[in-house]
Protein backbone atom coordinates (compact mmCIF):
# COMPACT_ATOMS: atom_id res chain seq x y z
CA UNK A 1 0.00 0.00 0.00
CA UNK A 2 1.16 3.70 -0.79
CA UNK A 3 2.57 5.74 1.83
CA UNK A 4 0.02 8.82 2.40
CA UNK A 5 1.45 11.94 2.79
CA UNK A 6 -0.18 15.32 4.04
CA UNK A 7 1.06 18.80 3.49
CA UNK A 8 1.63 20.51 7.59
CA UNK A 9 -0.03 23.82 5.80
CA UNK A 10 1.09 26.02 9.12
CA UNK A 11 4.69 25.36 7.92
CA UNK A 12 4.36 25.20 3.90
CA UNK A 13 3.16 27.42 1.75
CA UNK A 14 3.92 30.50 3.66
CA UNK A 15 4.28 32.97 0.68
CA UNK A 16 0.62 32.71 0.90
CA UNK A 17 -0.72 34.92 4.21
CA UNK A 18 -4.01 32.73 5.04
CA UNK A 19 -4.54 29.04 5.66
CA UNK A 20 -7.44 29.40 3.50
CA UNK A 21 -5.59 30.17 0.53
CA UNK A 22 -2.86 27.30 1.20
CA UNK A 23 -5.37 24.39 0.31
CA UNK A 24 -5.60 25.54 -3.01
CA UNK A 25 -1.38 25.33 -3.30
CA UNK A 26 -1.19 21.80 -1.66
CA UNK A 27 -3.72 20.80 -4.46
CA UNK A 28 -1.87 22.41 -7.28
CA UNK A 29 1.23 20.75 -5.37
CA UNK A 30 -0.08 17.13 -6.09
CA UNK A 31 -1.19 16.47 -2.40
CA UNK A 32 -4.20 14.71 -1.43
CA UNK A 33 -3.99 14.90 2.17
CA UNK A 34 -3.23 17.94 4.52
CA UNK A 35 -2.49 18.65 7.99
CA UNK A 36 -2.31 22.04 10.13
CA UNK A 37 -1.17 22.90 13.61
CA UNK A 38 -3.36 25.55 15.17
CA UNK A 39 -6.27 26.72 12.78
CA UNK A 40 -7.86 29.04 15.59
CA UNK A 41 -6.78 32.33 14.28
CA UNK A 42 -9.07 31.59 11.10
CA UNK A 43 -13.00 31.05 10.52
CA UNK A 44 -13.75 27.22 11.01
CA UNK A 45 -16.43 27.06 8.18
CA UNK A 46 -14.40 29.08 6.43
CA UNK A 47 -11.66 26.83 6.40
CA UNK A 48 -13.49 23.99 6.07
CA UNK A 49 -15.57 25.70 3.08
CA UNK A 50 -11.70 25.89 1.72
CA UNK A 51 -10.60 22.26 2.21
CA UNK A 52 -13.93 21.15 0.57
CA UNK A 53 -13.31 23.16 -2.60
CA UNK A 54 -9.78 21.91 -3.03
CA UNK A 55 -11.07 18.15 -3.04
CA UNK A 56 -8.30 17.58 0.12
CA UNK A 57 -8.30 15.14 3.02
CA UNK A 58 -8.03 17.20 6.45
CA UNK A 59 -6.13 14.70 9.04
CA UNK A 60 -4.80 16.58 11.81
CA UNK A 61 -5.16 19.61 14.40
CA UNK A 62 -3.42 20.07 17.38
CA UNK A 63 -5.69 20.88 19.81
CA UNK A 64 -6.31 25.25 21.43
CA UNK A 65 -2.77 25.69 23.11
CA UNK A 66 -3.72 28.65 25.26
CA UNK A 67 -1.92 31.76 25.58
CA UNK A 68 1.18 31.24 23.10
CA UNK A 69 2.14 34.70 23.65
CA UNK A 70 2.73 33.75 27.16
CA UNK A 71 4.67 30.59 26.22
CA UNK A 72 2.23 27.97 26.92
CA UNK A 73 2.48 25.16 24.51
CA UNK A 74 -0.76 23.11 25.44
CA UNK A 75 -2.60 22.53 28.87
CA UNK A 76 -3.54 18.87 29.30
CA UNK A 77 -0.96 18.68 32.03
CA UNK A 78 -1.48 22.03 33.69
CA UNK A 79 -3.37 21.38 36.94
CA UNK A 80 -4.80 25.15 37.49
CA UNK A 81 -6.13 25.36 33.95
CA UNK A 82 -8.38 21.90 33.63
CA UNK A 83 -11.70 23.98 33.04
CA UNK A 84 -9.77 25.53 30.29
CA UNK A 85 -8.27 22.78 28.99
CA UNK A 86 -12.01 20.92 28.91
CA UNK A 87 -13.63 24.22 27.61
CA UNK A 88 -11.78 24.91 24.36
CA UNK A 89 -11.47 21.10 23.84
CA UNK A 90 -15.25 21.74 22.48
CA UNK A 91 -13.51 24.79 20.19
CA UNK A 92 -11.14 22.61 19.04
CA UNK A 93 -13.95 19.89 18.09
CA UNK A 94 -15.83 22.36 16.04
CA UNK A 95 -12.58 22.89 14.09
CA UNK A 96 -11.99 19.56 13.63
CA UNK A 97 -15.75 18.67 12.70
CA UNK A 98 -15.77 21.65 10.47
CA UNK A 99 -12.41 20.50 8.57
CA UNK A 100 -13.78 16.62 8.81
CA UNK A 101 -10.80 15.59 10.12
CA UNK A 102 -10.34 12.74 12.56
CA UNK A 103 -7.41 13.10 14.36
CA UNK A 104 -6.25 15.77 16.94
CA UNK A 105 -2.86 15.85 19.05
CA UNK A 106 -4.04 16.75 22.52
CA UNK A 107 -0.65 18.97 23.51
CA UNK A 108 0.24 18.77 27.10
CA UNK A 109 2.32 22.09 28.32
CA UNK A 110 5.51 23.36 30.15
CA UNK A 111 6.39 22.14 33.49
CA UNK A 112 8.31 25.46 34.50
CA UNK A 113 5.84 26.33 37.67
CA UNK A 114 4.05 22.50 38.57
CA UNK A 115 4.65 19.65 40.27
CA UNK A 116 5.37 16.84 38.39
CA UNK A 117 3.34 14.50 40.09
CA UNK A 118 0.65 17.02 40.06
CA UNK A 119 1.13 17.60 36.50
CA UNK A 120 1.61 13.85 35.72
CA UNK A 121 -1.90 12.95 37.44
CA UNK A 122 -3.54 16.21 36.08
CA UNK A 123 -2.19 14.82 32.57
CA UNK A 124 -3.34 11.55 32.70
CA UNK A 125 -7.24 12.30 34.09
CA UNK A 126 -7.83 15.22 31.01
CA UNK A 127 -6.33 12.24 28.56
CA UNK A 128 -8.94 10.13 29.98
CA UNK A 129 -11.35 12.66 29.76
CA UNK A 130 -10.61 13.99 25.99
CA UNK A 131 -9.94 10.52 24.07
CA UNK A 132 -13.65 9.61 25.81
CA UNK A 133 -15.02 13.05 24.38
CA UNK A 134 -13.38 12.58 20.63
CA UNK A 135 -14.57 9.02 20.82
CA UNK A 136 -17.59 10.39 20.84
CA UNK A 137 -16.89 12.65 17.73
CA UNK A 138 -15.26 9.88 15.81
CA UNK A 139 -11.84 11.71 16.25
CA UNK A 140 -8.45 10.01 17.39
CA UNK A 141 -6.66 11.12 20.19
CA UNK A 142 -3.10 11.54 20.35
CA UNK A 143 -0.05 12.00 22.23
CA UNK A 144 3.22 13.88 21.00
CA UNK A 145 7.02 14.03 23.09
CA UNK A 146 8.19 16.70 21.08
CA UNK A 147 12.25 17.25 22.25
CA UNK A 148 12.88 19.67 25.42
CA UNK A 149 16.65 20.26 24.12
CA UNK A 150 15.76 22.28 20.75
CA UNK A 151 11.87 22.90 20.10
CA UNK A 152 10.27 22.77 23.42
CA UNK A 153 11.99 23.61 25.94
CA UNK A 154 10.66 22.66 29.72
CA UNK A 155 7.71 20.49 27.26
CA UNK A 156 6.01 18.29 30.07
CA UNK A 157 5.92 15.22 27.41
CA UNK A 158 9.67 15.03 26.67
CA UNK A 159 10.25 11.07 26.38
CA UNK A 160 8.96 9.00 23.80
CA UNK A 161 8.78 5.80 25.84
CA UNK A 162 7.13 7.81 28.39
CA UNK A 163 4.25 8.64 26.41
CA UNK A 164 3.58 5.15 25.37
CA UNK A 165 3.73 4.10 29.22
CA UNK A 166 1.04 7.17 29.38
CA UNK A 167 -0.82 5.40 26.89
CA UNK A 168 -0.90 1.58 28.75
CA UNK A 169 -2.17 3.84 31.91
CA UNK A 170 -4.94 5.47 30.39
CA UNK A 171 -5.67 2.32 28.67
CA UNK A 172 -8.43 3.76 26.40
CA UNK A 173 -8.55 2.30 22.72
CA UNK A 174 -9.07 6.01 21.52
CA UNK A 175 -5.83 7.12 22.65
CA UNK A 176 -2.61 6.55 20.34
CA UNK A 177 0.84 7.97 19.81
CA UNK A 178 1.64 10.79 17.20
CA UNK A 179 5.67 9.66 16.47
CA UNK A 180 7.42 12.81 14.72
CA UNK A 181 10.39 11.42 13.29
CA UNK A 182 12.04 14.45 14.13
CA UNK A 183 11.38 14.72 17.57
CA UNK A 184 12.30 11.08 17.87
CA UNK A 185 15.28 11.01 16.69
CA UNK A 186 16.84 13.98 18.80
CA UNK A 187 14.93 12.34 22.29
CA UNK A 188 16.01 9.09 21.13
CA UNK A 189 17.44 7.58 17.97
CA UNK A 190 17.02 4.02 17.60
CA UNK A 191 14.38 4.87 15.03
CA UNK A 192 14.04 1.82 12.94
CA UNK A 193 13.63 -0.20 16.50
CA UNK A 194 10.98 2.35 18.26
CA UNK A 195 9.11 2.37 14.88
CA UNK A 196 8.93 -1.69 15.07
CA UNK A 197 8.33 -1.64 18.85
CA UNK A 198 5.28 0.89 18.97
CA UNK A 199 3.61 0.07 15.67
CA UNK A 200 0.56 -0.79 17.27
CA UNK A 201 0.27 2.57 19.45
CA UNK A 202 0.91 4.75 16.65
CA UNK A 203 -2.42 6.92 15.17
CA UNK A 204 0.08 9.54 13.28
CA UNK A 205 3.39 9.84 11.98
CA UNK A 206 5.30 13.17 11.33
CA UNK A 207 8.94 13.80 9.78
CA UNK A 208 11.71 16.29 9.27
CA UNK A 209 15.57 16.58 8.56
CA UNK A 210 17.28 16.56 11.63
CA UNK A 211 18.82 18.68 13.36
CA UNK A 212 17.99 21.55 10.90
CA UNK A 213 14.26 20.50 10.37
CA UNK A 214 13.93 21.21 7.01
CA UNK A 215 12.88 18.96 3.83
CA UNK A 216 12.79 14.96 4.57
CA UNK A 217 15.54 14.21 2.13
CA UNK A 218 18.93 12.77 2.39
CA UNK A 219 20.53 16.18 3.57
CA UNK A 220 21.11 15.24 7.17
CA UNK A 221 20.82 12.49 10.28
CA UNK A 222 17.91 10.83 9.00
CA UNK A 223 17.69 8.57 5.91
CA UNK A 224 14.40 9.13 4.24
CA UNK A 225 14.56 6.69 1.89
CA UNK A 226 15.81 4.32 4.55
CA UNK A 227 12.58 5.30 6.67
CA UNK A 228 9.97 5.06 4.30
CA UNK A 229 10.91 1.24 3.02
CA UNK A 230 10.61 0.55 7.05
CA UNK A 231 7.36 1.80 7.23
CA UNK A 232 5.95 0.32 3.90
CA UNK A 233 7.84 -3.05 5.25
CA UNK A 234 6.31 -2.98 8.93
CA UNK A 235 2.62 -2.21 7.21
CA UNK A 236 2.22 1.32 8.60
CA UNK A 237 -1.08 2.44 7.21
CA UNK A 238 -1.85 5.58 8.60
CA UNK A 239 -0.60 9.40 7.29
CA UNK A 240 2.59 10.87 7.20
CA UNK A 241 2.54 14.46 7.74
CA UNK A 242 5.34 16.59 6.27
CA UNK A 243 5.62 18.67 9.00
CA UNK A 244 9.03 21.04 7.99
CA UNK A 245 10.25 24.08 7.30
CA UNK A 246 11.36 24.64 3.70
CA UNK A 247 14.81 25.49 3.34
CA UNK A 248 14.01 27.91 0.40
CA UNK A 249 10.71 27.84 -0.75
CA UNK A 250 8.04 25.43 -0.35
CA UNK A 251 7.95 24.43 -4.41
CA UNK A 252 12.01 24.33 -4.71
CA UNK A 253 11.54 22.32 -1.42
CA UNK A 254 9.40 19.76 -3.16
CA UNK A 255 11.97 17.93 -5.02
CA UNK A 256 13.08 16.00 -2.48
CA UNK A 257 9.51 13.96 -3.67
CA UNK A 258 11.03 13.16 -7.21
CA UNK A 259 14.49 12.63 -5.55
CA UNK A 260 13.20 9.77 -3.50
CA UNK A 261 10.89 8.63 -5.58
CA UNK A 262 7.95 9.23 -4.01
CA UNK A 263 4.45 9.09 -5.25
CA UNK A 264 1.66 11.42 -3.85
Amino acid sequence: MPLKFAANISMLFQDIPSLVGRFRAAKDAGFKYVECTFPYAEGSEELGEACKEAGLQHVLINNWPGKMEKGELGLAALPDRVQDFRMQLELSIEYANCLDCKRMHIMAGRTSRYDHEEMENTYLDNLRFAADRLQKEGIMCLIEPLNSRITAPNYFLNNLHKGVEYIKKVNHPNLKLQFDVFHAQIISGDLTGNLKKYLPFIGHIQIAQVPDRGEPDLNGEVNYKYIFRLLEDIGYEGFIGLEYKPRTTTQEGLKWIKELGIEL
